[in-house]
């Protein structure tokens, strides 16, 4: 299975890049993982939602299933997070595309376009946040379909 995040903005901070590059080692040996940063807008820009949304769709490929991170999105446990992933795999879905918009949000068009909305809670996370957060429960996922014992 190939996991593509697509984010909008960098992390900035050195700790959370360093988070980041962890995780996405870990995953590494489970599967192929990519991220795609889009630069964000600046946020008095009228059309920036809009702009971003752009950006994000000109990277999404046809045939993934495309997961966006999203306040009103469903709520899942690890445990439900493994078991959807584990299920796309068996119904033949080899892509699996998940989206963090930046501090404005997603556009009505990304969201539009997911296949699942996903929250991590009604709570509102800084975007970088979100995406370490994102990458160790990606992380945890894998564990779980494997049986491994990180996961407790």
């Amino acid at each position: 299975m190939r996991i593509k995040l697509i984010c909008v903005g960098k992390l900035k901070e050195k700790y959370l890049r360093d988070a980041g590059a962890e995780y996405i080692k870990r995953i590494a040996g489970f599967g192929k993982i990519d991220i795609i940063e889009v630069q964000d807008e600046k946020e008095d820009r009228p059309d920036a939602l809009m702009i971003e949304g752009d950006k994000i769709l000109k990277n999404l490929r046809s045939g993934a299933f495309v997961i966006t991170m999203e306040i009103s999105g469903n709520n899942l446990s690890s445990e439900q997070l493994a078991d959807k992933m584990a299920k796309l795999a068996v119904n033949g879905i080899s892509d699996i595309i998940f989206v963090i918009g930046g501090s404005n949000g997603l556009h009505e068009s990304v969201s539009k376009r997911a296949d699942f909305k996903l929250s991590f809670s009604k709570m509102t996370f800084p975007h970088q946040l979100a995406r370490i957060m994102l990458l160790e429960q990606i992380y945890r996922a894998y564990k779980i379909n494997q049986g491994g014992k990180y996961h407790k």
